[in-house]
């Protein structure tokens, strides 16, 4: 029995008080609206209306069914709407996963235009490496994660994409930093910092191949995870690493030098499953791109003359020249 149906035809009734009028209100005919309200009073086993008189009058199990069905057609609504809510991603929770090097600033941007779009959503943003969003998008315990490309995994959709020049991060007395750009074969004899394997297959043998097929073999690779750790192996000298402009701003002790022709671009993408995918992942997928590529920054003009002198990057020259 279609309960909530024979609430909703009875409610009508109750309140027109004319069966006529309630049939017209809800689009059918008076003898189907008759055996509605009929079956509902066989089904609650009393009797709605007072049949005894030539007006329609409600009994008293009539009048508190009145006032009780109103309040659970209400709740049919509110459920209702809430269901629509969910499925067009406005609403629940969304887990979604960013990798570590993301700058804060970008993050605090994603969140903000998120709760502006969607401000019902709940997003449980995750520290992930790709290898890591991978796994868990593969076993159901994330809903979307952004990840670098290239990525070898038919059973996920991608968002749009963003690319970003990728550069040389240098220890700031460096010899090659007195240049304003370098070749990949400049690099020759220094070690790499990269990422671990694990951490995004694809995009370490990206690097590696195309290092190769420029000339530049690395001395030694080194693995880091967060920026941080990486920004200390390149200050030790333990290698060079290849990062966004916006990396060299954290620490005014290595410089940035962009890449002749420009071999390495680091592209992401947000990525969900194609089976039963979370309503708001394809939202978060537009987002996240529109974010990215507005927080990427313009590259920093190379200093020549002050590339020798590791203060200028703290102290400007003063107009007397003694620098204070």
């Amino acid at each position: 029995m279609d309960l909530l149906r024979h609430l909703r035809h009875f409610a009508v009734a109750a309140e027109e008080l004319h069966f006529g009028r309630a049939a017209e209100l809800l689009g059918i005919a008076q003898p189907p609206l008759s055996q509605s309200i009929q079956r509902l009073e066989r089904e609650l086993g009393v009797d709605l209306f007072d049949r005894s008189r030539r007006q329609v009058a409600l009994t008293a199990a009539g009048r508190l069914l009145r006032d009780e069905a109103r309040g659970l057609l209400a709740g049919e609504e509110r459920m209702r709407a809430l269901m629509h809510l969910v499925r067009d991603g406005k609403l629940g929770t969304l887990r979604a996963g960013v990798p570590p090097e993301t700058p804060a600033v970008t993050l605090q941007a994603l969140l903000r235009h998120l709760a502006e779009q969607v401000p019902g959503l709940d997003v449980d943003l995750q520290e992930l490496t790709t290898g890591e969003q991978l796994r868990m998008l593969a076993d159901a315990r994330l809903d979307v994660g952004l990840v670098h490309h290239p990525v070898d995994a038919p059973d996920l959709r991608f968002g749009p994409t963003v690319r970003v020049p990728l550069g040389v991060l240098l220890p700031r007395g460096s010899p090659l930093a007195r240049l304003p750009e370098l070749a990949l074969a400049d690099l020759a004899g220094h070690g790499l910092v990269l990422p671990p394997r694990v951490t995004a297959s694809g995009w370490h043998d990206h690097v590696l191949d195309v290092c190769r097929q420029h000339g530049f073999t690395p001395a030694r690779i080194r693995h880091a995870r967060n920026p941080e750790f990486l920004l200390g192996l390149v200050l030790a000298g333990h290698g060079v690493a290849f990062q966004p402009e916006s990396v060299a701003r954290r620490e005014p002790r290595v410089v940035w030098r962009p890449v002749t022709g420009r071999p390495l671009r680091t592209t992401m993408s947000a990525a969900w499953p194609a089976q039963s995918p979370h309503p708001a992942a394809e939202r978060f997928a537009e987002v996240a791109a529109a974010t990215l590529d507005e927080g990427a920054p313009e590259p920093l003009a190379v200093p020549q003359a002050e590339a020798a002198r590791p203060w200028s990057v703290v102290f400007a020259p003063s107009a007397t020249g003694t620098g204070w």
